[in-house]
């Protein structure tokens, strides 16, 4: 698995998942729920590895991958 998520979009990511994981403490109903789209986000940035951005053919991540 290559990384795709640069060091700049990886902080983002962190600020961002725990910005939602926060929100799920604070709000309530269903969207309390919505907030738990920030492990994903946390997730995102401890792996370096995005499957949306492989989909899109995106890559932040300043490595170039190796060819063969």
């Amino acid at each position: 698995m290559n990384t795709n998520v640069g060091s700049i979009d990886r902080v983002v990511r962190v600020v961002l998942g725990l910005a939602l994981l926060s929100a799920f403490f604070l709000l309530e109903g269903p969207l309390r729920w919505l907030a738990l789209a920030g492990v994903v986000l946390l997730l995102t940035a401890a792996f370096s590895f995005c499957p949306l951005y492989r989909v899109l053919g995106l890559n932040t991540s300043p490595t170039v991958p190796k060819r063969m």
